[in-house]
């Protein structure tokens, strides 16, 4: 199965071409260049591979959440090219995506969501598939649900809010990845079974996960230097 995976719902870019047995990546920090480097990148990496965008079985996606723009890249970019090439596409949790990088097999996903908040949900892994222990939400870090067991702890939210965190789960973590980020390989890994299964949607269909209602900031939030 020839697939593409794409994140940038974090600072970064992260790219992941499966030809067979082969896996081409690329991963750089970005920040607000995303959507300048994101289709040069893919290119290079269809390039090196010698392979043609419509020879694809798929493209794969990180869905959200994450950053609100950085979100509306991937999906649009999954988009255009699934369309143009006419193959279909695969959204991914990017919370799910980071618990399948981290290596762990329970884990609290957290992404730092600005605006004092992160995006968290919990994952373990039983018989090489994850199960949704807490759902994907938004909420500010102190009131982060509690869980049972041991976690092991992943993402920019344990990197922003780790103290806080770390007093709500206390004797419940194993061990705290904060540098673990929703890598593409890990989104490719996850949409592989779903292509597999014939589940993956028309390009039309592409769609981010929003778990935040608000999409922009005032003015006097902009010039605080808070983002979305």
């Amino acid at each position: 199965m020839n697939l593409l995976s794409l994140d940038t719902s974090t600072e970064f870019l992260s790219l992941a071409l499966q030809l067979g047995d082969k896996t081409f990546t690329h991963y750089q920090q970005a920040e607000t260049a995303a959507s300048e480097l994101i289709l040069p990148q893919i290119q290079a990496l269809l390039d090196v591979a010698n392979v043609k965008l419509h020879e694809l079985d798929g493209i794969a996606f990180g869905a959200g959440p994450g950053a609100f723009t950085g979100v509306r890249i991937a999906c649009g970019v999954a988009q255009g090219l699934g369309f143009g090439a006419n193959v279909p596409v695969v959204g991914v949790n990017t919370l799910l995506a980071l618990a399948e990088a981290s290596g762990a097999i329970r884990v609290i996903a957290c992404l730092d969501a600005r605006m004092g908040e992160i995006y968290h949900a919990a994952f373990e892994k039983k018989n090489n598939e994850w199960l949704e222990m807490s759902a994907t939400r938004v909420c500010k870090p102190e009131v982060a649900p509690m869980l049972e067991g041991v976690w092991n702890g992943a993402g920019s939210g344990w990197a922003v809010y780790g103290e806080t965190l770390r007093k709500i789960y206390a004797e419940n973590l194993n061990q705290i990845l904060p540098n673990v980020t929703p890598r593409a390989e890990a989104i490719l890994q996850l949409a592989k079974p779903i292509f597999a299964a014939g589940k993956a949607k028309p390009a039309s269909e592409a769609a981010p996960i929003y778990i935040r209602n608000r999409v922009a900031l005032t003015t006097l939030e902009r010039e605080a230097g808070q983002r979305l």
